[in-house]
């Protein structure tokens, strides 16, 4: 089978197109599950291997065709490993390189409604093909000048359709993530807000601009030069940035030492953000980033960004320090100040979520311990994945809890120690640390 897939000559842009799609889509599963329990009245040892293998390619297939919200929220849930089984994260994740491009007449279509020309009357060459196609958009090679350009230009219908998309893919996702009514919905919210943002190109290109400019003082870590006056709500005009993407890079073997220095600055990238900024870049997915032919880590996407306010902030990142972990009464406060354990919990559950939420602390905060971390730990990650699918199966997690913010801001940190580990990069962690409080 090819590598490159498909060009798409139309994409459904009403919601009756798209609903639609999300009903035969429907059927289709409804066919796969009636298949897998015709199979098991002969063999009931069967799993649900196969089962699981029909559904992630026929959801993948629909939702590649749609693009936006509803591929990008099968992209985020590729992230999330323990959430899914396996064959669903296999598939969905090739949403962050390779879901199939828009062909060059509706390219041509969206310049003109934005820009009222074609691309061949702004740029001096524009490619038509894309050289990579992803959730939300697509980019193009140009030239202007003599500088070469990288162009992404949004899907139609994308930013449009984001709510009632998101309403479409919910059945889909509840049965899938198996999370409560209330749970699904505050992170359907949550990314609905995110994504709104990361739709909206003009808001990226001043995040792009102010993001590279405070994180310039960074060693090893570039950013291209945005062009706003060659911009628009649905098209964005950057420097073209040489480089291979992680798994290119990684094919290379390159040095331990080559990994370090790329895991550091990927380290010092995000914890910088977090700690200096308290916002964020909450996309940590490997298609946004570039290894450049002189081993510096190219940033290339500010399309999503997660502010912390304060009253998320200082406990969250408080429960780092081994000093509060230390302090029983202290954690406790901090748990309820974040909706980890809530007013109404009885003395036994208070007890339990205690303990369960300072064992998922005491992981997550592990890099932070040390003044150095070693990622290529398998055993670390093994401790993560086997901590996700205990508490995935407890009843007690069944209802919400914890503030919104913990989606994307646990999505980046989680995401950030997944490409770490897949570098497996010795990082020193101390160079942009959490401030805390010990008190609350």
């Amino acid at each position: 089978m090819s590598d490159t897939p498909k060009e798409q000559n139309s994409i459904p842009t009403s919601k009756v197109q798209r609903s639609t799609k999300f009903v035969t889509t429907g059927i289709k599963i409804g066919g796969n599950y009636i298949k897998h329990y015709s199979k098991k009245l002969f063999n009931p040892d069967l799993d649900k291997t196969e089962l699981n293998e029909d559904n992630a390619a026929d959801i993948y297939q629909s939702l590649s065709e749609l693009k936006g919200s509803a591929l990008k929220v099968a992209q985020m849930l590729s992230m999330d490993k323990n959430l899914l089984p396996q064959a669903y994260v296999d598939k969905f994740s090739q949403s962050q390189y390779n879901a199939p491009p828009l062909s060059g007449p509706l390219i041509v279509q969206t310049f003109k409604k934005h820009f009222g020309k074609t691309p061949d009357k702004i740029y001096d060459k524009f490619n038509l093909r894309s050289t990579n196609a992803a959730s939300i958009g697509q980019v193009h090679e140009a030239e202007l000048n003599g500088k070469k350009l990288a162009v992404k230009i949004q899907y139609p219908g994308v930013g449009d359709s984001i709510s009632s998309d998101l309403k479409l893919v919910k059945p889909f996702a509840f049965r899938l993530l198996g999370m409560s009514e209330k749970e699904l919905d505050v992170y359907m919210r949550e990314v609905e807000e995110r994504l709104v943002e990361e739709t909206d190109y003009e808001l990226e290109v001043r995040r792009s601009i102010e993001f590279s400019k405070a994180c310039s003082i960074l060693d090893n870590v570039v950013f291209p030069g945005y062009y706003p006056e060659l911009s628009s709500k649905r098209i964005i005009t950057m420097d073209w940035l040489e480089g291979k993407h992680l798994r290119e890079f990684l094919n290379t073997n390159p040095t331990q030492e080559l990994r370090d220095t790329i895991g550091q600055a990927l380290w010092d990238f995000y914890n910088y953000q977090q700690h200096e900024m308290r916002a964020v870049h909450a996309d940590p997915h490997p298609g946004n980033f570039m290894i450049t032919p002189d081993g510096k880590l190219g940033v290339i996407d500010f399309g999503c960004i997660k502010e912390m306010p304060e009253d998320f902030y200082t406990p969250f990142f408080s429960l780092t320090s081994t000093s509060l972990l230390d302090n029983k009464e202290e954690i406790i406060k901090a748990f309820r100040q974040l909706d980890m354990i809530h007013a109404n919990d009885s003395a036994a559950q208070v007890e339990f979520y205690y303990n369960i939420y300072k064992e998922m602390i005491g992981l997550f905060a592990m890099p932070y311990s040390t003044n150095s971390f070693d990622f290529g730990r398998t055993e670390f990650f093994d401790e993560l994945y086997r901590y996700g699918e205990k508490i995935a199966k407890m009843p007690e997690f069944k209802q919400a809890r914890g503030v919104k913010h913990f989606i994307y801001v646990n999505r980046t940190n989680f995401g950030l120690y997944n490409i770490l580990h897949e570098l497996k990069a010795r990082v020193k962690t101390d160079t942009y640390k959490p401030h805390v409080v010990l008190a609350y």
